[in-house]
């Protein structure tokens, strides 16, 4: 067994799905090591991001608090808000929100704990662009925080009755899943979907047409070619002035991430994203590891862009690296190839476009009922995952890209899930 490494601090800032998932599974791939792992997060509660349409339109989700997800790997959580990184000391400090957690400084009993690191596993996220529009901020609703898309949804139901309108800025899938989750559960809504180019652009032809098709069929009014100017309490104002009336106002464009690594000196992109190498270390200081919204990461391909599909491979990655480090093994570069696009169009329609390992559409698509079948089994996966991998190792990689990974010229990457029996992909939307 290796000693040298024993009590080696590693801290998971962020308890999003790749924070979660990179603190359980390095818990258990040192758990021979005698790592120390602290996870910091600002709520006790795990947040089903996939899901939160779901709780926009008045629903409830299942109550998944951290510390269960843990109980039984050995990882301390703290938690609190990280409010600032100094490489240098490497220390993190954390403003608490809540009392609790072992090993705390002396400082913790005024708020604030300093937690020092020999590893930093850095998963902040992002969160929704509220900042380039005004009056975003102040009128309109964003999926990040639970509460107040709690509260927006339990607003829905009187405003159903009265005939109510409701505006979705942002045609992206989340503001499509939006959209529709709004109209199929509160059908006397005017829905309204505002978005610059097409809603699901990036499917392919049948898949999109489906996808026009489910949210006509749902009422959904779809403005494309919208660009919004400024959000009132009212309505929602267009280029040229046009208004658009909406007694709720739910935002869906754009994204930003916390400037906390820029603060600290770690070399950060344009847009904020940790400059990672092929390993997922931070450029200028090997120490910190970025994961999943948080990291700038490139593969031959091009650029991955944030979602829970890449950033769970990424939180794999790193806690499997931190692992052959610490045991004096040679690590492997990260590769990773897209392979679905799940879109959820309600409780009752699903739409699933595949993918080549660069994101771009295949000819293969499912619709229908074995849609929501699969966007379910998506949805609720990292959850079970987490569960899963306290007790074995759990992969999340459905595809590593294949010859995409290793060469600018690309190709489709090999998928690992296995598709419903006795029908071909290319069919299924048929």
């Amino acid at each position: 067994m290796t000693t040298q490494h024993r009590g080696h601090r590693i801290v998971v800032v962020g308890a999003g799905y790749t924070g979660m998932f990179a603190a359980v599974r390095t818990a258990r791939r040192t758990r021979r090591l005698g790592a120390r792992i602290t996870l910091v997060n600002p709520s006790p509660r795990f947040t089903e991001r996939l899901r939160m349409h779901q709780v926009a339109a008045g629903g409830r989700l299942a109550d998944h608090r951290i510390a269960d997800l843990l109980a039984g790997t050995g990882v301390e959580f703290v938690q609190g808000r990280a409010v600032a990184i100094d490489p240098q000391a490497r220390r993190v400090t954390v403003e608490r929100t809540a009392a609790g957690g072992s090993g705390a400084g002396p400082d913790a009993r005024h708020g604030v704990t300093d937690l020092p690191y020999d590893t930093l596993v850095y998963a902040l996220g992002s969160r929704t662009d509220t900042t380039r529009v005004p009056g975003a901020d102040h009128h309109a609703v964003t999926l990040d925080d639970p509460r107040a898309a709690h509260e927006f949804g339990a607003r829905l139901a009187a405003l159903a009755a009265t005939g109510g309108r409701v505006t979705v800025s942002g045609g992206g899938l989340t503001g499509v899943e939006a959209a529709a989750e709004l109209a199929e559960s509160h059908p006397g809504l005017e829905v309204t979907l505002l978005s610059r180019g097409v809603p699901g652009a990036m499917m392919g032809d049948r898949a999109r047409a489906h996808l026009d098709r489910a949210l006509a069929r749902l009422g959904v009014t779809v403005r494309a070619g919208a660009d919004v100017t400024k959000v009132l309490p009212g309505a929602v104002e267009l280029a040229g002035g046009a208004q658009v009336p909406s007694d709720l106002t739910l935002w869906t464009a754009g994204v930003r991430v916390p400037d906390l690594a820029a603060r600290a000196g770690i070399e950060t992109d344009a847009r904020g994203l940790v400059v990672v190498d092929d390993r997922l270390r931070s450029v200028s200081h090997p120490e910190v590891y970025a994961i999943g919204d948080a990291a700038a990461v490139r593969q031959a391909w091009g650029q991955v862009h944030g979602t829970c599909q890449s950033g769970l491979p990424t939180a794999q990655h790193v806690a499997d690296t931190i692992a052959r480090t610490l045991r004096g093994r040679a690590v492997r570069r990260f590769r990773f190839g897209y392979f679905h696009q799940p879109v959820s169009l309600g409780r009752r329609d699903a739409v699933i476009q595949f993918t080549y390992a660069d994101d771009a559409p295949r000819r293969a698509y499912l619709r229908g009922r074995w849609a929501v079948a699969y966007k379910e089994f998506v949805s609720a996966g990292p959850v079970v995952m987490y569960r899963l991998s306290r007790r074995m190792n759990v992969t999340a990689v459905l595809s590593r890209g294949g010859r995409a990974t290793r060469s600018a010229a690309g190709g489709g990457g090999r998928a690992v899930m296995p598709l419903p029996r006795g029908r071909r992909a290319e069919n299924m939307g048929r």
